[in-house]
């Protein structure tokens, strides 16, 4: 690849200050890191030496990423063949029907190949529209700031379509992400500055805006006229009875059952969660508190009970397999930049989440899924909490200083 590096370094000083094309020097920058790694050292006699630099961080996370994907993939497309051969085999429309009849792949919900083809036809546009739509909003931000492009915005574009329902519109993906990076993240600096986590600030924003495509029995399966609600869903109207006949437990942990394309499989999640930790970049204090704070709160309200709200009637173990709380738990709650950075602020973080996210599931049937709530609620009181664990631990400090100093005299 020695022609594309000497074509890269060709091309350098039109981009550099003074050059014809100064002013897309941020998009020169990303591709050239992006292929390469950079050439600039930090000048100083002091600075950190760490191999664990942003471009490491945010590519580690998109590997952990990768067994939800490969989920999305397939579940999406298993769903759709499964319905379409209990409805009587009727073929999928429209551009992507004509794709399958072409490739010749089918409709059989017992071949991975069929399912993880069909899956990635509604994976993939969304998950295009994504990047590209966000990479295009951090370009224009950073060649006005003149700011490099960092890989955040990978992250960003891969989480916010496993959040989506298969059946989301792709404008309105892009809608979604354009608020998501510009208010999420550009207005208050970029990468590194954004007190909110921008892919569910994106999410937050569709559920809002366009309940309809959001919510609803309609969205989950990708077969047009089908319906079927989200085992999560069915709980509030039909009780813990009517979810334990249609799904077992084992079915919900592996993630064979409708919802948003990435957050199914509470077993992609966990593989996702071993990655994380073993590499220092998802912080395990924020994963077991949220854990923690959730299952202590489902278990008291299962001992509490309700005869009007079939939701306390949920174990915790349920709690633990259904919607996308293993999904926040690994991939949301712990974004380093909007979370807690203190080692007790962390476990204050996780555990608030945890429980705001049962209450919210239990209490207001309305919201059948509290996470996304939670962890938006936890990223405004992330500062709060590590302002008042340090000024705790300046005090404490404060005092044993003081008892040495009177000891010595």
């Amino acid at each position: 690849m020695k022609f594309l590096r000497d074509g890269l370094d060709r091309a350098k000083p039109h981009f550099e200050k003074g050059g014809k094309l100064e002013k897309w020097y941020p998009v020169y920058e990303a591709i050239d890191t992006f292929l390469y790694t950079p050439d600039e050292v930090a000048r100083g006699p002091t600075h950190v030496r760490d191999s664990l630099d942003l471009k490491r961080v945010m590519i580690t996370v998109v590997v952990a990423l990768v067994p939800c994907v490969l989920m999305a993939l397939w579940n999406t497309g298993y769903q759709a063949n499964l319905a379409l051969a209990q409805w009587g085999g009727v073929p999928a429309g429209g551009w992507r029907g004509a794709i399958i009849e072409a490739l010749g792949i089918g409709y059989d919900p017992h071949s991975i190949l069929a399912c993880a083809a069909h899956g990635a036809l509604y994976f993939l546009p969304l998950y295009l529209v994504s990047m590209a739509v966000g990479g295009t909003w951090e370009a224009i931000f950073c060649m006005v700031r003149r700011h490099e492009i960092t890989e955040g915005f990978l992250v960003t574009g891969l989480l916010f379509p496993l959040t989506l329902p298969p059946t989301t519109p792709l404008w309105q993906a892009a809608l979604g992400i354009s608020f998501g990076v510009v208010i999420g993240k550009e207005v208050f600096g970029g990468t590194g500055r954004n007190f909110l986590n921008p892919a569910l600030t994106a999410r937050c924003f569709l559920y809002f805006a366009y309940p309809a495509q959001m919510t609803g029995d309609a969205i989950w399966v990708a077969v047009d006229g089908y319906t079927r609600a989200t085992p999560l869903g069915v709980v509030p109207e039909q009780g813990m009875a009517a979810l334990t006949r249609s799904v077992n437990w084992l079915e919900a942990f592996l993630g064979t059952i409708p919802g948003s394309m990435g957050e199914t499989s509470a077993l992609a999640c966990l593989l996702g969660a071993f990655i994380l930790i073993g590499t220092g970049v998802g912080s395990w204090r924020i994963m077991l508190s949220m854990v923690i704070g959730g299952m202590a709160m489902a278990q008291l309200f299962y001992t509490v009970g309700s005869a009007t709200n079939p939701m306390f009637g949920m174990s915790p173990l349920w709690h633990l397999v259904l919607g996308g709380f293993a999904f926040g738990t690994v991939y949301m709650a712990t974004d380093p930049v909007s979370a807690a950075m203190t080692h007790a602020g962390k476990w204050i973080y996780g555990l608030l989440i945890g429980t705001m996210s049962i209450m919210i599931r239990v209490i207001n049937p309305a919201f059948p899924e509290g996470v996304m709530l939670a962890i938006l609620f936890g990223n405004c009181f992330a500062p709060v909490i590590d302002y008042f664990v340090l000024q705790a631990n300046i005090r404490r400090r404060l005092v044993r200083t003081a008892g040495q100093a009177s000891g010595e005299r």
